[in-house]
């Protein structure tokens, strides 16, 4: 036994060393953090926000790439065939992990192509008009909508947006268009000079407009009214309450992803997450933080799934064949 041990214990005393070496080594490069979305947009200001406060706890830095179009789906794509090596991390929301997968045939991407990290945040959407337009308030946008060509910015086909321009169009009998770009940044800037007439993005994407008086708030997708915009009517109070939407992004990485890098970064991001100073940050992009472990996040986006299922039903949207562009 002794003459055993004492061929196998050095082994493997330094195999334990070598492994705990490399945890604790962790991270020893740059990470790259692929946000499906364009610069400008809420998300993005809040994750390029977050990038320099996680390369400083982190020791490496965390480079932000952004990987826009599709409703998601080039981000998508590009982390499922990241090496799932703990240096590829990626920004999800509703309609990569919720919509995509219930409306587009042959994607190329599948939900279990990820693991969850965390959570980050909730959004407080607002559907926006052109002050252009002499509408003040959800029924007088119908009323208008009813006989004059109005556009609506959304994210593409089987965006939370396109659904919502259907949902419109079916309630109200009327034929509002649905205008793909990159991101709510863009998209505001198009509310804005009248490219197009109306949107519904995160309330951080419009705050400048809605000040400078070229863009006109008519509802907020809460609940309740959001502390930006108290005087706006949330969807129920505008008539709008049958339309169930919940905005959300969270954290994910490639399946395969050592279970060290994700508890890394999860424990790094919750905890900034949970700092005065990040909230007061979040707060001012009008989202809520949900930060918590790759537990409540799974179950959350399971949840999130079956909503979506709903609401698909409700928009009477079918199913479709993925297309990338060329």
């Amino acid at each position: 036994m002794r003459r055993f041990l004492g061929r196998v214990l050095p082994g493997l005393l330094t195999a334990l060393w070598a492994w705990g070496a490399q945890a604790q080594g962790y991270p020893s490069r740059p990470i790259r953090l692929i946000v499906p979305i364009a610069p400008g947009s809420v998300t993005d200001v809040i994750l390029r926000a977050a990038s320099p406060e996680l390369s400083r706890r982190l020791g490496q830095p965390v480079v932000v790439e952004n990987r826009a179009g599709a409703n998601g789906i080039v981000g998508a794509q590009a982390c499922a065939q990241a090496a799932p090596d703990g240096y590829t991390f990626c920004a999800v929301y509703h309609a990569t992990m919720s919509f995509n997968p219930l409306q587009f045939e042959r994607l190329p991407y599948n939900p279990a192509d990820f693991v969850p990290v965390t959570n980050l945040f909730l959004l407080t959407e607002v559907l926006v008009a052109s002050a252009v337009l002499p509408v003040r308030s959800v029924e007088e946008l119908r009323g208008y909508a009813a006989s004059h060509p109005l556009a609506f910015g959304t994210l593409g086909g089987g965006s939370l947006q396109e659904l919502l321009v259907q949902w419109l169009n079916t309630q109200w009998s009327v034929g509002i268009t649905g205008v793909p770009y990159r991101g709510g940044g863009p998209i505001a800037l198009a509310v804005s000079a009248n490219e197009i007439q109306l949107g519904n993005m995160g309330v951080g994407n419009f705050l400048g407009q809605i000040a400078a008086g070229t863009v006109r708030p008519l509802a907020v997708t809460t609940t309740r009214r959001s502390p930006l915009l108290p005087d706006v009517p949330t969807f129920a109070e505008a008539g709008l309450g049958g339309f169930p939407s919940r905005g959300w992004w969270g954290l994910v990485a490639p399946a395969g992803t050592p279970p060290e890098a994700v508890s890394r970064m999860n424990a790094e991001v919750v905890d900034l997450f949970g700092e005065p100073g990040f909230a007061a940050l979040l707060g001012r992009q009008g989202v809520q933080p949900q930060a918590g472990t790759p537990e409540e996040f799974k179950a959350f986006m399971a949840e999130d799934r079956t909503g979506a299922e709903a609401l698909i039903r409700l928009s009477s949207q079918p199913r479709a064949e993925y297309r990338p562009a060329n």
